[in-house]
């Protein structure tokens, strides 16, 4: 054979592997909504950059040596996003439903391991039938590699999981240990056991959707983080999450040229009802000291009492967690401890500063939460913040009640800076439980006990419920202008890019789980 044979031979291999499940299967996929594996890729990648490893890859299963799975149904490599390194691997539905056998899963761990080498992202396209069962042991293996390289890689590069298909049994375990998960909303499902086995095993009938679609992991579940509504606002979805991470742990997130003036916004200032138990909402706080139109939500439909998710600040890249007192008051319950404890050990390992904005009225009461494990729970956010070591910047904007004041990122429990609004009430409980306790018998022998109560519940605010005592204390830095806070918050983070945190030498703290 000539060597322009062979050219030529090489050319129509490649292109055969390319082309995927063929014309048929890719015209399916398009029907139901979805894009290919190579399609999503492409949209991923800046133009020109994406390298494929493992395109030649073939199945070694006795009982499948009739049938071509080109790429073994996986595509993967490396290319650049917004001109950074980034790893990828695209399951292809169209390859015998992108089930995954032994060299599927040899070219994902391949990936994952090219990751960890490279100190570069990993994005993962799930779109799989799950298991491939003529190859048995040998597809449970590969699934138990993936998973041990997931947790391998973790904290050490980011993961970006994209739910784009169906997504179940064993295989939903491998997203479940990524750092985020995005899902499209409608031709993505995930769950452990399907309708079917369900019925079947407890009599209970829901749908694909109610069971394991995206409303369903973004509100109820909490497994996800983002909901995209097709493939290309995931890719977008995925652009962005990586603009705000760093290519791994060693560096620090993407920050941004910043010029602009530091304005102090006078609408702050108004922006607390003076009604004590009137509702605000937390997000119009937080994009008026970030950058415009810089804060990027995370699973905002779960837990929605505690507001989690990136933002810039000078051009810096922050993390925030704040109380919602549109929702449950903004009080802390078992989900927003998750929530909240996950995002912050997020933001450690990537390197990623914390504003804490504070307005809570405690731990939410309860018989379901407390059988639920809420002091398991709300352990996890103490432990969290009391174990991070990045830069934290609290602000604590109205209530700070008991438990929760602490929970909250006190200077107790590692704070850098602790700034308060005058309108700041920090006590052990709120003003009306704390005068029921102390003054009970004044307010029993009273003829008027509405008044009398609502008198000593306005001592105890003037006495006890506000700023002035912690600042004399030393657990506040400053009490400010709710104008400033974008200007002092900056000035704070500046000077503390360069901390340096000292801790006692083990493998890892254990986290109450």
């Amino acid at each position: 054979m000539t060597t322009r044979r062979r050219f030529e031979e090489m050319d129509r291999r490649r292109a055969a592997l390319q082309a995927g499940g063929g014309a048929e299967k890719i015209a399916s996929q398009h029907a139901k909504g979805k894009l290919t594996a190579r399609e999503r890729l492409a949209l991923l990648y800046d133009p020109e950059t994406f390298v494929e490893f493992g395109l030649w890859a073939r199945h070694r299963c006795v009982e499948l040596a009739d049938r071509e799975f080109p790429g073994d149904g996986v595509v993967t490599g490396k290319g650049e996003v917004a001109g950074r390194p980034v790893l990828a691997f695209s399951q292809d539905f169209t390859v015998g439903g992108g089930a995954v056998g032994r060299m599927h899963a040899e070219k994902i761990v391949e990936c994952l391991w090219a990751a960890l080498k490279c100190g570069a992202p990993v994005v993962g396209f799930n779109d799989s039938g799950g298991a491939r069962i003529q190859e048995g042991v040998e597809s449970l293996s590969g699934y138990g590699k993936i998973f041990y390289h997931n947790v391998l890689l973790s904290g050490v590069a980011p993961q970006i999981s994209v739910i784009a298909g169906p997504c179940a049994g064993g295989a939903a375990y491998s997203p479940a240990l990524t750092d985020f998960i995005i899902m499209v909303d409608r031709t993505a499902h995930m769950f452990i056991a399907g309708p079917e086995v369900i019925r079947a095993a407890t009599g209970e009938e829901i749908d694909e959707d109610a069971l394991g679609g995206a409303a369903a992991h973004a509100a109820i579940s909490g497994n996800i983080h983002l909901v995209a509504r097709d493939d290309a606002e995931a890719v977008q979805l995925v652009k962005a999450l990586l603009s705000y991470l760093p290519g791994n742990n060693l560096e620090g997130p993407p920050d941004l040229p910043f010029s602009d003036p530091v304005i102090d916004d006078e609408e702050l200032d108004s922006v607390i009802p003076d009604e004590a138990r009137k509702a605000y909402d937390v997000k119009d706080v937080i994009n008026r000291i970030v950058d415009p139109a810089s804060f990027f939500e995370l699973q905002a439909a779960y837990a929605p009492n505690l507001v989690v998710g990136f933002a810039r600040m000078a051009g810096m890249v922050v993390g925030i967690v704040a109380n919602q007192p549109m929702a449950l008051a903004g009080a802390i319950d078992i989900n927003a401890s998750d929530k909240a404890a996950r995002f912050i050990r997020t933001c450690n390992v990537y390197n990623v500063p914390l504003i804490t904005l504070v307005d809570v009225p405690g731990f939410l009461p309860g018989v379901a939460q407390e059988h639920g494990g809420i002091i398991r729970h709300g352990a996890k956010m103490l432990f969290a913040y009391a174990s991070i070591t990045v830069p934290k910047v609290t602000v604590i904007l109205r209530k700070a009640y008991g438990g929760a004041y602490l929970a909250m990122c006190s200077r107790d429990m590692g704070a850098d800076s602790v700034l308060a609004w005058p309108t700041a009430e920090i006590a052990v409980m709120g003003p009306e439980g704390a005068a029921r306790v102390l003054y009970k018998k004044e307010i029993d022998k009273a003829a008027d006990k509405v008044a009398a109560l609502a008198e000593k519940v306005d001592e105890y605010r003037q006495a006890h419920a506000n700023p002035w005592r912690a600042a004399e204390a030393m657990h506040l830095d400053d009490v400010i202008r709710p104008a400033w806070t974008r200007r002092l918050i900056i000035e704070r983070l500046g000077i503390l890019r360069g901390k340096r945190d000292l801790r006692p030498q083990k493998k890892h703290g254990n986290i109450p789980l």
